[in-house]
Parts: structure tokens; sequence; C-alpha cells
């Protein structure tokens, strides 16, 4: 509580000590005036605070990048002596930085505040009041109170976009690799007894023989090749304005969500390691809303630089038929754990995240990589 009533109470006693000195029953009625008027505003401040309550949220805690989201509230107060309009300082929106609001709150009645807003980047965020201050309406109190209840959690989900399907290692195709595998005769996972139509070289012809039957090898179910995509979780570049930095985090984003998506109408598993404070790996059987929610949360925090993340992914290359870079930088060393990556087997597909394709810089290292078989594409940022 901050109470301001050092000039008030001066010019009290100055109206006090005038009354008795002269005998005026002006005097007197003005200062019991101020008295009077000091007395019903901390009683008004105090019963309102104490009586205050407020109630509403977010009309959705879950929305796709670049829809809108309302926010209700709804104060009340008990107090029964006029006050100044409560003071609402609000949290930080996806597209609002904190502010203040003025309602105006008559005792014993609901104030009622929609606010509006545009969920205009990828994230998590807490939309509701941070905190009321009341005060009467003289300015002699004020409290600061925070409510009990908050607007709730929102949760701006990337948003997917076409991109073109995913490739493999040659040999690694769906259609390829089922042949292979129900050609190999040398792992057999079980025998079975012939069936017309069964290929000869399928015959088990020594435990035929031994038990006066035709069998034939069955064997073991193919294993596609995996996807795995790399993202780097690290801050991106600065740029010339927040916006445009929330933009590129945005596009790094939507561009791994649009990748697991295209991963989904395939039958070869696809993952994402995650870096950062709070590592986690997703995986394509998680399904896409689980794998949207994941990547809402990343926090670009990670400490290791993305080259030292590639080459510690390039343990997994033996088994990847395809792997997947989205990075809103590039550098020579990027590149050469990049060729590395091809030169080991899987198919290898740059997305670079930049408001600048054209850059100059690039040229030389993108002319390298392509040299060396890695698919390169850009996405240029798009605000909603």
């Amino acid at each position: 509580m901050k109470i301001r009533m050092t000039t008030p109470l001066l010019v009290t006693i100055s109206l006090l000590a005038a009354a008795f000195s002269t005998g005026s029953p002006v005097f007197l009625a003005a200062s019991l005036l101020l008295i009077g008027l000091m007395g019903s505003s901390v009683l008004g401040v105090w019963l309102a605070a104490r009586s205050l309550t407020i109630s509403g949220g977010l009309e959705d805690h879950t929305v796709n990048r670049g829809e809108d989201v309302t926010l209700d509230i709804t104060v009340r107060h008990r107090g029964f002596i006029p006050i100044a309009p409560l003071a609402l300082e609000m949290t930080a929106t996806p597209d609002l930085p904190e502010q203040t609001l003025h309602v105006d709150a008559s005792p014993g009645h609901d104030a009622r505040v929609t606010l509006p807003f545009h969920a205009s980047h990828v994230g998590v965020s807490a939309p509701g009041v941070k905190a009321v201050t009341v005060s009467d309406l003289f300015g002699f109190v004020s409290v600061r109170k925070t409510p009990q209840l908050r607007g709730g959690e929102l949760l701006v989900l990337p948003l997917p976009f076409e991109v073109e399907g995913l490739y493999y290692a040659a040999g690694d195709s769906d259609a390829e690799t089922m042949a292979r595998a129900t050609e190999d005769i040398t792992s057999p996972a079980d025998v079975r007894t012939y069936q017309q139509g069964d290929a000869m070289k399928k015959i088990h012809w020594k435990l035929s023989m031994r038990k006066q039957e035709l069998l034939v090898r069955r064997f073991e179910e193919p294993v596609l090749p995996d996807a795995l995509v790399l993202m780097d979780c690290s801050a991106p570049p600065g740029q010339s304005s927040p916006e445009a930095e929330a933009d590129l985090r945005d596009a790094l984003l939507e561009t791994t969500a649009s990748v697991m998506q295209q991963a989904m109408a395939t039958d070869h598993a696809a993952r994402i390691p995650l870096y950062g404070e709070h590592p986690m790996e997703l995986e394509k059987a998680m399904g896409l809303p689980m794998i949207l929610e994941s990547l809402a949360r990343v926090d670009f925090t990670a400490s290791d630089r993305f080259e030292r993340v590639l080459l510690l992914e390039m343990r997994r290359m033996r088994k990847v038929g395809c792997t997947v870079i989205i990075a809103a930088r590039l550098n020579s060393r990027m590149v050469d754990v990049m060729m590395g990556m091809r030169r080991m087997g899987p198919y290898v597909r740059l997305y670079l995240v930049t408001h600048t394709p054209e850059d100059d810089q690039f040229m030389a290292m993108i002319s390298k990589l392509q040299f060396a078989g890695v698919e390169v594409c850009y996405v240029k940022p798009v605000a909603l």
C-alpha cells in the first residue's frame, strides 16, 4: 500500500491550528472535511482491494500461428465507496508488449474487458492480468494486488506448408528395399509349408529332405531407412528488428513441422533430436499434434554450435537414408560436415532459412554443397 498524505496532513494541521487560534468555524470545517476525505479514501481502497475478484481467461489455449485470440476479463469488487478506475497491468501477448488498461469498476457491478490480439508468432506465452492497482479518487492511497486468476497458457503452433517429398539413398526406396529383403536368403526368420507360387530358391532343401515335405524359408520383415531431421536450436543470427528475428524462428519451426508432416505420408521412420536447455527427441510415432506442440515450446537456447551438433549426429548416418538439415546460418565448417554426411551414404537436403536468399556470402558454399550432391532449398520467413 502506498499512502501519499503528507501534503493533506500538513494542510489539515495548518487549518486546525488556524481554527483553534482564531476560533473560526470555517477553518475547523475545512480541516474536518479533509480528515473525512482521507479516512474515506483509506477505507474505500481497503474494502475494494480486499473484495476484488478477477475471472475469465482465454477463448482458446492452443491456436495456429496467424489466428486471432480473445482474452475475456471480468473485474468485480464489493466496496461501497467510489474509487478511481482500476489499473490492470497486462502481461505480454504474442503481438503486444506489456501494457496497462484502466477499467472503471463501479461498486457491486461487473466490469468486463475483451482484449483481442493476433497470434503472430510461434511459442508459449501467458496472456492475462499481471497485477491490479486500486486507488482512491484523490490519489491519496493505492494498493497493488496480484490476482489469483491468470489467463492461462497460450500455445501458438507452427503452421506447416507443402514441401517436396523426401528422397532416400539409392537402393533404399520402399519397393527396392522390400524386394531385396524378400530375396535375401541369408537371413531366414522361420520356415513354412510350400505353397503354389513360391519361388524355388526359397525352398529349404535340406530340411525338406529331413521332414519329407517341401518347406520354404520365411524371411525377416524389411527395415526401411530412417529420416533424420536436424534443426539448429541455437539463437538465430541477429536481424534488423525483433520482429524479423521472430519471423526467422517461426520459419525454422514451420519448416521442421512441414518436413515431419511430409514424413507422415511414408512408411519410413523419422526423428528430430532437439538440443537446448531441455533436450529431447521427437519421433514420427508420437503423431503430428504432439510434434507441433513440442516444436512450439522450443526456446532456441542450445549452447552448442550447430556444426558440433552435426558432427555428433554423424554417428547415425549408417542407419539413415535421408538427412534433412534446417538452419538459418551457413559456414564452411557446416558445409564440410554436410559433405561428409553425403559421402557416408544418406541423401542430404539443406533448408536454408534466410531473409536474403540472394546474399553473395552463401553462393560459394551452396555451389560446393550442390557439387557434392547435397540438395539446397531456400525458405524465406513470412509474417502472418
